[in-house]
């Protein structure tokens, strides 16, 4: 075995390959190395800066007006959560349906596959057009700006997500399964919401979470639709306040405080955004082996 090993070692071409491999994986160990340094830099950063920021003022207090000191996250907070409540529940039923719709059908007529090409298309579609679309086809309309129009545009954003992930998922049903129930003389809706979807909820779950995950911090289609409020309001049919425009808004001040509310914000954004992709791996990993 050595000797052909040898042999092997003074093969012109072995060597040469043996080079490439190791210069590819010494490429590779120094490009993962650079993204990881980066990485961390930018949590560093955040956590450095948005611990600092931490009171309980932040999330007492509402955001203060220019040139004053002090002030809080409070009506940004509220408002982000009902904005994203609402943009889930309008993108959840909506992208299930869809999904299986898409698995069901998919494969016998034009329809599924031309909702599949769109979806594939919204996947990629810059967050920034989905918001001036909302603003001129609803902002414009009623001729203000509100939390309705903003949950509108996340939810555009939210249901292709749910849509594919749902769509994967109940492809991945063994076709066994399926055959059992309709040899019951289960109806094919009735197979498709109470077998095949109960099969895979927990991954279907997983996707609504990481589209709620994908939304969270979004800043440009609510520039667009729900704006901003400096004061706290549960009125979604007017101008609300959120954490992505916040952020935005004071990032870019030159008062300290605005500053350094933006820092905290985007650290609440961060941690809620890792909660979620955390919540939908451990549920996605509980099930998984079943």
């Amino acid at each position: 075995m050595s000797a052909t090993l040898e042999k092997a070692a003074m093969n012109p071409v072995y060597r040469k390959r043996l080079l490439k491999h190791r210069v590819g994986i010494a490429l590779s160990v120094l490009a993962m190395s650079i993204g990881l340094i980066a990485l961390a830099w930018i949590l560093a950063t955040l956590l450095i800066k948005g611990f600092g920021a931490l009171s309980i003022n932040m999330f007492t207090q509402t955001t203060p007006a220019p040139g004053s000191e002090g002030g809080g996250l409070w009506n940004a907070i509220f408002g982000s959560f009902l904005i994203v409540t609402l943009s889930t529940l309008i993108s959840t039923p909506i992208g299930i349906l869809a999904g299986i719709y898409l698995a069901e059908y998919g494969e016998e007529n034009k329809v599924a596959s031309i909702t599949r090409f769109v979806t594939d298309i919204m996947l990629s579609a810059p967050s920034i057009v989905i918001g001036m679309f909302v603003w001129a086809m609803y902002v414009a309309t009623t001729k203000h700006y509100s939390g309705y129009a903003g949950s509108i545009a996340l939810a555009l954003i939210a249901i292709p997500v749910v849509v594919r992930t749902t769509d994967n998922m109940l492809r991945l049903v063994p076709n066994s399964l399926l055959e059992a129930a309709f040899a019951l003389g289960a109806p094919r809706w009735k197979v498709a919401m109470m077998v095949r979807l109960r099969a895979v909820k927990a991954g279907v779950i997983t996707g609504v979470l990481l589209a709620v995950a994908r939304v969270s911090g979004e800043t440009a289609p609510l520039l667009f639709t729900a704006l901003n409020n400096q004061f706290f309001s549960a009125d979604m049919n007017a101008p609300m306040a959120n954490l992505p425009v916040v952020i935005y808004g004071f990032a870019m001040s030159p008062y300290d405080n605005w500053r350094e509310l933006a820092w905290g914000g985007a650290l609440l954004v961060t941690f809620s955004v890792l909660a979620l992709n955390i919540i939908a791996r451990t549920v996605f990993a509980q099930k998984a082996p079943n």
